[in-house]
């Protein structure tokens, strides 16, 4: 079924106010935000490692990092299942899911880490790799999905190169 503008902008509008209210939180007294280590931009403050923090953090992995991966797996299980079926593979399901999980997963260990101990025995420069691989994620989806994608992919080689590229033609005749 195709999706309804109503819809496209209600779930537009949920994302937008959904984000707001988690980048708002920190501001209001719930979790704190604090330079990176190397003082380029803000962060999670989670030097501290207090209460606030703790429930903050895992608010914020249990509605950011934990419920998005499992609608992501089960999403692109139903698809994969889908794939199976008609036989026609478009692109690699389980690779979203894999992209979120190596690109903030060393940032959420990091956090949860803090939570526990303290970590400010870590090097900064150490400090600032999780977060700097976890900026890269909107960039990274777009090839995933880019070059995961037959029809973008072949469009891609087609603007990059000027050659279009054949499909091969699949011989259905049963021997």
């Amino acid at each position: 079924s195709k999706l309804q503008w109503s819809t496209a902008i209600s779930m537009m509008l949920f994302a937008w106010l959904f984000s707001a209210f988690w980048s708002v939180m920190p501001l209001l007294g719930w979790g704190e935000y604090d330079y990176e280590p190397l003082r380029t931009c803000c962060t999670l403050d989670y030097s501290k490692g207090d209460r606030n923090y703790i429930t903050f953090l895992f608010a914020l992995s249990i509605f950011n990092f934990l419920i998005p991966g499992f609608i992501m797996l089960t999403s692109y299980q139903s698809i994969h299942q889908k794939f199976k079926k008609t036989g026609h593979y478009k692109f690699n399901t389980g690779l979203p899911l894999k992209t979120l999980v190596i690109c903030w997963g060393p940032y959420c260990l990091l956090c949860f880490y803090a939570a526990v101990e303290n970590v400010m025995f870590i090097s900064p420069k150490y400090r600032m790799i999780p977060a700097v691989i976890a900026k890269t994620v909107p960039t990274v989806d777009a090839f995933v999905y880019a070059l995961g994608n037959e029809n973008y992919r072949g469009g891609i080689w087609q603007f990059l190169t000027g050659q279009k590229i054949e499909k091969a033609e699949v011989d259905n005749k049963i021997k």
